[in-house]
């Protein structure tokens, strides 16, 4: 794994594989789809292992998927899987000054694991960076057991989506258990009203603008939610 022995024999990495654990049945599921899904795109399934362990981030996968399939501009595919991860630049910012006293390969490790529920978990366990150095390793060691495990849980499953592709039939729909499991995050991530306006208004807009050509519904419900949100904060 990317993480030292330091940090994988501290409590507190434990402590973050076992509160993670219980979403992990639901990461696992649809990383599995997920793998299945590139193979039946019609990648190949080198094209799929590397997707799988470059990009690391299912929801740009899958909205990238279709627009690949269909023959998309660069340009499209590349600004909607921009715009589904621009979340991470907001974990990034959130979780700046907790790891900034670590030497850059290390910080560069924790922004390829972190995902949305191992971020969930952390801030909600930790509202301060720690003022001395046992308390910055329990963070730290507590972010990596959630990334430890939420990256195998993608990873395997994905890759075994991508082994088994012919014979796991879409029509099980186990990507449903992912969906179930980010809805969960985003409802415990609601916690202010103007983050409750953005996701009305985003999945408002998205519903909304279904029918747009190559995907373009996301672009645009992510947009207008961002400018409403930016206006509303001014006034």
């Amino acid at each position: 794994m990317f993480f030292s022995p330091r940090l994988i024999q501290h409590p507190d990495f434990k402590v973050g594989m076992r509160e993670l654990a219980p979403q992990s049945l639901g990461i696992a599921a649809w990383g599995l789809m997920t793998g299945v899904a590139m193979l039946k795109s019609g990648m190949s399934a080198f094209e799929a292992v590397v997707m799988t362990l470059v990009v690391f981030a299912g929801s740009s996968q899958l909205a990238a998927i279709p627009l690949i399939v269909a023959g998309a501009p660069i340009w499209v595919i590349l600004a909607t899987g921009f715009c589904v991860n621009l979340r991470f630049v907001v974990f990034s910012l959130h979780l700046r000054p907790f790891l900034m006293h670590l030497p850059r390969w290390q910080r560069m490790v924790h922004g390829y694991t972190t995902a949305d529920i191992s971020y969930v978990l952390f801030t909600r366990r930790y509202h301060q960076p720690g003022q001395t150095e046992a308390e910055r390793l329990s963070q730290e060691a507590y972010l990596a057991g959630n990334n430890c495990l939420n990256w195998s849980s993608w990873m395997i499953a994905s890759l075994v989506g991508i082994a088994l592709a012919n014979w796991i039939p879409p029509a099980w729909g186990l990507g449903f258990a992912g969906i179930l499991c980010l809805l969960g995050i985003q409802c415990s991530l609601a916690s202010s009203r103007m983050r409750i306006v953005a996701s009305l208004v985003a999945g408002v807009v998205a519903v909304l603008a279904y029918h747009m050509p190559l995907k373009l519904n996301i672009v645009t419900a992510i947009a207008v939610a961002v400018a409403l949100c930016m206006t509303l904060e001014r006034e």
